[in-house]
């Protein structure tokens, strides 16, 4: 049996793009161990949200974990080390300084801690930096030049970790969740549908309630625009305010108090269900005509359900992605003013049949890239399990460093 932990995974947090990276990330481990016949048993370290887990089963433990955890030797450390190998898929994006640092300085300790107790770690794909603060850039070195396998989901990330200094291969697949499967809605229209997936998080400026992205655009000025743009069209589209953060213990990371708030101004607009789960959030976005919005991970349930897209970016994770696939119908938000985005996602509307035809031509870029994921893992797997059939005197730090 080979033990593997899960880390900056979720299985109940409010972001149900964390959460879709997580299915998908267990169904891969659970189709490799029927592929190579390695029985896994899979921990997750997960932080202690409410809500129903979205993973489950005899093969995997969800371990809620707490900011003490992360220094008691009950805690974080005996998970870690009693895993023959550690997954990391931090949260996505979540590995670089974006998002302030205390969010970073915890993905860093998870990290040394995996290397202190002599195990090899994985970065599954996930977009990697920007790191701009210098501390930021030698840690980052440190850790990421330790792990066994280094998985980004774009060329932008492996850009970034050479201009840091990073000489390390790294292997270019993409969006784990590109695979994650939806759940049917129900939701039939005889007109067209547009979901627009509000950030609350953007409505609130960010964390620090200060444009903490830089955006280009007043946010909740846009939404407006955007939503009495489509609700005036000859069209006449339904609007859908579809959230995916749902997060009422955490208003200002909020999507659907902030959908709500939207409808009580345009009562001709419909608010998605509180979904409880990734794969219902996709099935409801997969019935729509068009899709647009800032969490990045409901763009991808778009795309990879062949509707129509155009994301509204607020990072270099959404170009580094969506490009790296082919599809260049990405409405940047931190250097286009507000005419320019509203132009860029009402064209993409007026063209949905041909952006829903290079949606699929994407997705199905994105999977064959991901297949090189699959190898590379699959090729971990083996050895180590190899490994523990045939004891040797060299320790897994040892073996991975040849990985």
């Amino acid at each position: 049996m080979l033990n593997v932990c899960l880390i900056l995974h979720a299985s109940r947090s409010p972001n149900l793009g964390v959460g879709a990276l997580t299915v998908a990330q267990v169904a891969l481990l659970r189709d490799l161990s029927r592929k190579l016949r390695i029985p896994i048993h899979m921990t997750l370290l997960d932080w202690r949200d409410s809500g129903p887990a979205c993973v489950s089963g005899d093969d995997i433990s969800i371990v809620p974990i707490a900011g003490r955890d992360f220094l008691s030797p009950t805690g974080v450390w005996r998970h870690l080390r009693k895993a023959d190998l550690v997954v990391d898929i931090g949260a996505g994006d979540s590995f670089a300084d974006t998002y302030g640092g205390k969010r970073l300085r915890r993905i860093f300790w998870l990290k040394f801690l995996t290397h202190l107790a002599r195990r090899p770690l994985v970065l599954a794909p996930q977009t990697i930096g920007p790191f701009r603060h210098p501390v930021s850039k030698i840690l980052a070195r440190a850790t990421i030049g330790r792990s066994a396998l280094i998985c980004s989901r774009d060329e932008a990330s492996v850009a970034h970790l050479r201009d840091i200094g990073l000489a390390k291969d790294v292997t270019v697949a993409s969006d784990v969740a590109l695979r994650l499967e939806g759940a049917p809605s129900g939701h039939q229209s005889a007109r067209p549908t547009v979901g627009i997936n509000v950030s609350g998080l953007l409505m609130a400026g960010g964390y620090a309630k200060s444009n903490q992205f830089g955006l280009s655009v007043d946010y909740p000025a846009f939404i407006r625009a955007l939503i009495r743009m489509f609700l005036s069209h000859p069209d006449r589209p339904e609007v859908h305010l579809v959230p995916h953060v749902i997060s009422p213990d955490a208003p200002v990371e909020d999507d659907m108090a902030a959908c709500a708030a939207l409808q009580m101004e345009f009562p001709g607009t419909v608010v998605a269900p509180a979904f409880q789960a990734p794969s219902q959030a996709k099935g409801y976005i997969a019935d729509l005509s068009f899709f647009t919005g800032a969490r990045m991970h409901s763009c991808i349930a778009a795309l990879s359900s062949g509707v129509a897209v155009v994301p509204f970016a607020y990072s270099r994770k959404f170009a580094g992605l969506f490009d790296a696939l082919g599809y260049r119908h990405v409405a940047d938000a931190r250097t286009h003013l507000l005419e320019a985005l509203l132009r860029k996602i009402l064209d993409g509307f007026e063209n949905r049949d041909l952006l829903a035809a290079e949606a699929a031509a994407a997705t199905a870029v994105g999977r064959q890239r991901l297949e090189t994921y699959d190898l590379a893992l699959s090729d971990i797997i083996a050895r180590l399990a190899m490994r523990q059939k045939k004891p040797t005197t060299r320790s897994a730090a040892g073996l991975m460093k040849s990985a």
